[in-house]
């Protein structure tokens, strides 16, 4: 599910943000690491690693409708 980083390979940049400490709380207890940094590199890794799903959904969003198939009432 996650992919394999190469620490040699990684450009990596000094950052200072501000996040919300209880969503860093859960993705760190969901996606089953120790440390906020490895909570923050999953996360980005989660995102960049769905890019063709939101490609795709880019492309079809107001294409086709809803079909009615159970008989509404």
């Amino acid at each position: 599910m996650f992919t394999k980083h190469n620490p040699v390979n990684m450009a990596l940049a000094h950052k200072h943000l501000k996040l919300d400490q209880a969503k860093i709380d859960k993705a760190r207890r969901l996606l089953g690491v120790r440390t906020e940094q490895e909570t923050v590199e999953r996360a980005l890794e989660l995102v960049v690693a769905e890019e063709p799903i939101l490609r795709a959904h880019r492309r079809v969003k107001g294409v086709g409708g809803v079909v009615e198939v159970f008989g509404g009432r």
